[in-house]
């Protein structure tokens, strides 16, 4: 615990200089809005982005890292609706920050606290009423995928055992749901890892047996050299070689996974 509270200190550091992520966000030409996504006397502050397109597009439900709803994660969001979805990210701290504020009240170190200890059933809850919303929207085709990272990897492949109308899961560097809820994974589950992870690496051996007993598809991928977080490591200016790589790399197989 010591080691991985350690790690997360160091990645804090990268984290909290994002301004390129934000003059990403604000150069595009995307619309993008803040709506309240209402459920059981909550209220999630939710990022929905939209592409640019004449017809009705699926939905992606978007999951934040461990830092809770940062600048990094509204960009990614928006290269989803550029991919052609519409991209809805709840921000899961929503209502637990000082005055009923979410993520952006929180220090980096009081993010990583307050999402580790978040209720299980309000976050599945929270994205259930997310998807719904989405699902909703008169522009939204009723196809629905899901994807997350770091924290939000794993809660991305938790949410596949309680969705059963998902298209398909991406699961970026975060580890599998208990093994006897694996069961009730309806949708395939494609997982994306940093081949220098081995924290999270470690986890896949077991999930690829739980699953193919199960009888469910399950296609994890690890990109040699590659860091836990490379898709915001590998856009940020000091990108090492081989997170962009894995990043330009999975973003070409994520496209080609959700097109087929």
């Amino acid at each position: 615990m010591t080691r991985l509270l350690g790690l997360l200190a160091v990645v804090a550091v990268s984290v909290s200089a994002q301004d390129w992520a934000r003059q990403k966000l604000e150069q595009s030409p995307r619309h993008r809005e803040w709506v309240t996504v209402k459920h059981d006397g909550r209220a999630v502050q939710t990022l929905v982005v939209y592409p640019e397109s004449k017809g009705k597009t699926p939905v992606i439900l978007v999951i934040h890292e461990i830092f809770g709803m940062t600048d990094w994660v509204q960009q990614v969001a928006d290269e989803f609706a550029a991919a052609g979805y519409i991209a809805v990210a709840p921000d899961l701290l929503s209502g637990m920050g000082q005055n009923g504020a979410g993520s952006k009240s929180f220090s980096q170190d009081g993010a990583i606290e307050a999402v580790s200890h978040l209720n299980p059933d309000q976050i599945t809850a929270d994205l259930k009423a997310a998807a719904d919303y989405g699902l909703k929207l008169p522009a939204a085709e009723h196809k629905l995928f899901v994807t997350g990272f770091c924290w939000g990897g794993g809660q991305s492949f938790r949410f596949a055992t309680n969705r059963p109308d998902l298209a398909a899961a991406f699961v970026f560097y975060g580890p599998p749901p208990d093994q006897d809820a694996m069961g009730g994974i309806k949708a395939p589950v494609y997982g994306f890892y940093g081949g220098s992870d081995a924290r999270i690496d470690a986890t896949i051996p077991e999930a690829e047996k739980t699953m193919k007993a199960a009888g469910k598809t399950y296609e994890p991928v690890t990109y040699e050299g590659a860091g836990h977080g490379f898709m915001r490591a590998g856009e940020a200016p000091d990108a090492t070689d081989a997170n962009r790589k894995a990043r330009e790399q999975s973003w070409e197989r994520l496209k080609k996974i959700m097109k087929g």
